[in-house]
């Protein structure tokens, strides 16, 4: 069988281009001002494979006129064109559940980190300063009113695991969900106003850009903690080194930021952040049944059986 000729946006992720192995000829990646050199070869290309952070715009697409398939590897696929794609008649394909409980435990991890003050302790101890100054002292996660910002699967992982921490569990979302025992907040500054941690778990996107502004954080409060596992866009950054170098928040842990892999550089400061890069899946396990659930869903769509999982825009084309 000829192999599939398949553009990637960045160096192909080892694990994706294991799976698919000789059935995929790769091309690229290229930077947007060479496309047009290599036209004869992108005119073969069938699809496009990346992580969740690839960039797949319109003018990349106009320049594959072959292209049918969009393939991401991971859950997240806000730097995908979605209108650009269905107008084109190209589908995009994502690996959600099998990421589901990484990122739900890594939410945790960094609430413990920064309630306790986790890395702030470490610091210390390996700095040699332990019986030299103050211990710091943290706040206990136990018994916290915990907010969801966004009741998806991961969402729904998260507030599973709150109850381990006696955690009572409020969540907003386009719409409630009357089958989940949660309290539901009618909007972002609803739901701050009323929890004293809030994680962010929504997808990114222009519809969700900067949905944690400088009025959610206030909402939040002094005593309020913020933890973003979701995208970087999805919090105004700028508003939210503000609030935590005035107070208005107690403290804040991130896995993502606006402008991976540069986060603002006031928070690298801060002793009251955490700061993790992008690992909310990054354990083998999950890595590799993303690389074989991309693989099996591009090689299930260009063998012609269609996609195994469909970003919801293309499932909602087809149904």
């Amino acid at each position: 069988m000829t192999p599939w000729r398949v553009y990637a946006p960045s160096t192909p992720p080892p694990l994706y281009a294991k799976a698919l192995g000789e059935r995929v000829q790769w091309v690229g990646p290229f930077e947007p001002h060479q496309l047009a050199q290599h036209a004869t070869m992108l005119r073969e290309v069938v699809a496009v494979a990346g992580m969740g952070d690839a960039k797949v715009p319109a003018s990349l697409m106009d320049a594959l006129p072959a292209l049918k398939l969009v393939s991401i590897m991971g859950v997240g696929y806000d730097g995908v064109d979605i209108p650009a794609a269905l107008a084109r008649g190209v589908q995009v394909s994502h690996t959600p559940d099998v990421l589901n409980d990484d990122v739900a435990d890594l939410a945790f991890a960094l609430m413990l980190a920064v309630t306790r003050r986790v890395v702030l302790a470490d610091r210390m101890v390996r700095a040699g300063e332990w019986g030299q100054r103050p211990t710091p002292t943290g706040v206990r996660l136990t018994g916290q009113r915990l907010g969801v910002l966004g009741m998806g699967r991961i969402g729904q992982a998260i507030a599973r695991r709150a109850a381990a921490f006696d955690m009572p569990v409020t969540y907003t979302a386009r719409a409630p969900k009357p089958a989940l025992p949660y309290a539901y907040a009618s909007n972002a500054v609803a739901l701050a106003r009323a929890v004293d941690v809030l994680v962010v778990i929504t997808p990114g996107g222009t519809e969700t850009r900067h949905l944690i502004n400088a009025e959610v954080l206030q909402a939040l409060g002094p005593q309020g903690v913020l933890i973003n596992v979701a995208r970087g866009s999805v919090v105004d950054e700028a508003a939210l080194l503000e609030a935590l170098q005035q107070g208005v928040i107690a403290g804040a842990g991130l896995d993502v930021y606006e402008n991976e892999p540069y986060p603002l550089a006031g928070l690298t400061m801060l002793d009251n952040v955490v700061l993790t890069p992008h690992v909310g899946s990054a354990t083998p396990t999950t890595r590799q049944a993303m690389a074989e659930l991309a693989a099996r869903n591009l090689v299930s769509f260009l063998s012609g059986n269609g996609l195994l999982t469909p970003v919801p825009e293309c499932a909602a084309t087809r149904a």
